[in-house]
């Protein structure tokens, strides 16, 4: 019974976000719900209901709590700055996180705290400004920054398909940007960033700068990528590439480069007592959140790496998917935005939930793939978050990497050990000097192996087949298709599976 209400409640709550994201519901829409509750349970005082029925008030009232956030969470904008769009300002304010740096400009997120012109008021908004490449910013600047104000708008992702582009940068507390902008930083005035998320910003910046020391682009930069989670580095042409084929997950910060390096702990310090163990993972995770800036996507990679590491460690599907379920709504409840607008977190809660649902069931299936070198483990985990991530895919950009399966399987294998020797080669950037290339060769000929395997695959006929826009209820009927596969084939397959043996027994009962 409790895990009827647990569901209940994470269920009620993620559809009263998503409800409230996509519809202009109102008061009266809340109090009809909790009218609704309210009933339920007076009817069930009464005796009318079974007390299985309570998960339809509990259910109803999170869902409430879920519009509630949404609206709460909605931004409006500030007035004095929304009459002045499409027009020339200057505002002061703190550089909030790290400077994203682009191949031709570098887009800071400024937590601004006045305007200077064409006014001198107090404003407390985040505004995007997109400076001109090189710009000489860093994170926790006070900056004066001036340029042209402009409301985020939707754009064209290509084949018919809209990118809510200004809900996006909603999720990151932005509701402006500063185009064509210049910016300098105040004389005088103090630095005002965090000094832990500073630190952490200054380790990632120099084991890059060790590697780039040491090892040839493109090497150089995916080595950034697959360790410290610097996508920008590979630059465009192989970031396209790793897309075309399916493994461009590879040089974002998320929880499988996390796993790695948690599982590394887990098997270097195994003699150690477990609270050991847990307290250098949990100082691991944070390190990589600090690094990324404190950004909701590295928390989020952070909590599905533990989640991850928990489904495997206890091998019981339940216990991580209810752990899935509450990270989830922790992530959401912290910013609503994420749950409908930020794309990286549908991928990041999928993949996660498709390891956890699906893996096992391949593993059992796959017994022809050897152990070796996790070959088994790597083919039934890239199967089991491929499928649970396509129709969103499909739906988002429509792109279908035909050999996404094969090139995972070739170049996983590799991730593991590169990032250990990518380490090694920035360490010898920074202290050998010209030694340090027969330091990083190791890493060299892993990092160029990944980069030859994107390329043979990218390189076949039809590696990446566009697939035209589609509603958004095609997706939710794939969805509802995979999950209910995978239910009957655990009820199926496990006598402690979701139906608690009923299929298992029913079977042995009624015979083949």
């Amino acid at each position: 019974m409790a895990t009827r209400f647990f569901w209940a409640i994470v269920g009620g709550f993620l559809l009263g976000v998503a409800t409230r994201s996509f519809l202009p519901v109102g008061h009266a829409f809340i109090y009809l719900l909790l009218f609704l509750a309210t009933v339920s349970v007076f009817l069930f005082s009464v005796g009318r209901l079974k007390i299985g029925t309570l998960i339809i008030p509990v259910a109803l009232v999170a869902c409430a709590l879920g519009i509630v956030r949404m609206d709460i969470a909605t931004l409006s904008g500030d007035p004095l700055l929304t009459e002045r769009l499409d027009t020339s300002v200057t505002i002061e304010g703190v550089v909030s996180t790290e400077p994203d740096v682009r191949d031709n400009s570098v887009r800071v997120k400024i937590a601004t705290t006045k305007i200077i012109s064409p006014v001198r008021e107090p404003v407390q908004v985040g505004i995007l400004a997109i400076l001109p490449a090189h710009a000489d910013i860093a994170y926790g600047d006070q900056v004066r920054a001036w340029g042209t104000l402009r409301a985020p708008e939707t754009f064209d992702t290509g084949v018919g398909r809209q990118f809510a582009y200004p809900q996006y940068l909603a999720a990151q507390g932005i509701t402006y940007q500063l185009s064509l902008a210049q910016a300098e930083k105040l004389r005088g005035a103090p630095w005002s960033g965090n000094n832990l998320q500073a630190a952490a910003i200054w380790v990632k910046q120099t084991l890059l700068r060790g590697m780039r020391n040491a090892l040839p682009e493109p090497e150089a930069g995916l080595a950034g990528g697959i360790t410290v989670g610097d996508k920008r580095s590979i630059g465009t042409e192989l970031s396209n590439v790793f897309q075309d084929v399916g493994i461009v997950h590879m040089v974002v910060l998320s929880g499988y480069n996390i796993t790695v390096v948690l599982n590394a702990v887990v098997w270097i310090f195994s003699h150690m007592p477990r609270l050991f163990q847990y307290g250098i993972s949990g100082s691991i995770i944070t390190l990589f959140i600090l690094m990324a800036g404190g950004a909701a996507s590295a928390v989020r990679a952070g909590l599905m790496a533990i989640v991850a590491v928990l489904a495997r460690a206890t091998g019981r599907m339940f216990l991580a998917a209810r752990a899935l379920a509450l990270v989830a709504v922790l992530i959401v409840a912290w910013d609503p935005f994420e749950l409908a607008f930020d794309p990286s977190f549908q991928l990041s809660a999928l993949a996660t939930l498709g390891l956890i649902v699906f893996t096992p069931l391949f593993e059992r299936r796959l017994q022809w793939i050897p152990k070796r070198f996790a070959l088994r483990e790597i083919a039934s985990s890239t199967l089991g978050t491929q499928i649970t991530v396509l129709p969103l895919l499909l739906y988002q950009n429509g792109n279908l990497a035909i050999y996404s399966l094969p090139a995972n399987l070739l170049a996983l294998i590799a991730v593991p050990p590169t990032m250990f020797f990518a380490l090694v080669a920035s360490i010898g950037g920074l202290f050998l000097g010209p030694l340090s290339v027969v330091i990083a060769f190791p890493a060299y000929l892993l990092l160029a192996y990944i980069v030859g395997v994107a390329n043979f695959f990218a390189s076949l006929p039809f590696a990446a087949v566009s697939v035209g826009a589609f509603s958004v209820w095609w997706m939710i009927v794939a969805y509802a298709v995979i999950f209910s596969g995978a239910w009957c084939l655990h009820c199926t397959t496990q006598a402690n599976g979701p139906c608690r043996g009923r299929c298992v027994d029913r079977r042995e009962r009624e015979g083949p």
